[in-house]
């Protein structure tokens, strides 16, 4: 019998656990379906009860392992309240988002702060919580959902650009803090083609590879 590593060893995710943001729809459900059938136990978090039944339900019927969670990122409170039920997790995506995006000249103050809250602080406040745990296991993910409005400002960008640039800031300190002691971040540059997701960046730190092909846009391509 060969003692090669097997991909299932090397690659798989039984005995983790998953918490993705915003899994109940888009990116977010397509990663949380591709994690669920590498063998972790997916957390999917997001607002609407019934969404999130119906992305469960969907992994269990494919074999996977997932559980719903109920949760706000509109303020750093729902972000703290989720944390504290979602227990010890191994993989962290943060794929809630929001897009406002009116012109430059008419952006006010409380449309900032709504989009930060849910795009930067959301991110923040969970890797605060989730991450010492996971470098003390030895073991952790932090995966941000990024945008090309991070590099690339069109169509209004305005606070949702920034918001985009500032978690990708985010994740490279996150890096430096963690990655000694068995944490990595890795970021994900969704783009728009025919008003849908465009993969970006393969989920590898500095590689830029994009799939190609008539699907490249599906959800599942960027999981």
């Amino acid at each position: 019998m060969s003692s090669s590593p097997t991909l299932e060893s090397l690659f798989g995710l039984r005995g983790r656990t998953a918490l993705v943001t915003g899994g109940s729809s888009g990116i977010g459900r397509g990663i949380a379906g591709a994690l669920a059938g590498a063998g972790a136990r997916v957390l999917i978090a997001a607002r609407t009860q019934s969404a999130i039944d119906e992305a469960v339900a969907e992994i269990r019927a494919d074999g996977g392992t997932a559980e719903g969670l109920r949760a706000d990122l509109s303020t750093r409170a729902g972000a703290h309240a989720l944390a504290d039920v979602a227990g010890e997790v191994d993989i962290l995506v943060s794929c809630a988002g929001i897009n406002l995006r009116p012109p430059m000249s008419e952006l006010d103050e409380p449309t900032w702060d709504a989009t930060m809250a849910v795009n930067l602080d959301a991110p923040f406040v969970l890797g605060q919580r989730l991450a010492p745990g996971m470098a003390e296991r030895g073991y952790g993910r932090l995966i941000h959902i990024s945008s090309q409005q991070a590099h690339r400002p069109f169509g209004n960008s305005g606070a949702y650009g920034v918001s985009k640039a500032a978690v990708e800031g985010l994740a490279r300190v996150q890096a430096e803090a963690w990655s000694s002691r068995g944490g990595h971040r890795e970021r994900a540059d969704p783009g728009l083609r025919a008003h849908a997701p465009e993969p970006r960046d393969d989920l590898r730190s500095g590689s830029h590879r994009r799939p190609r092909g008539p699907d490249r846009c599906r959800p599942e391509r960027i999981a």
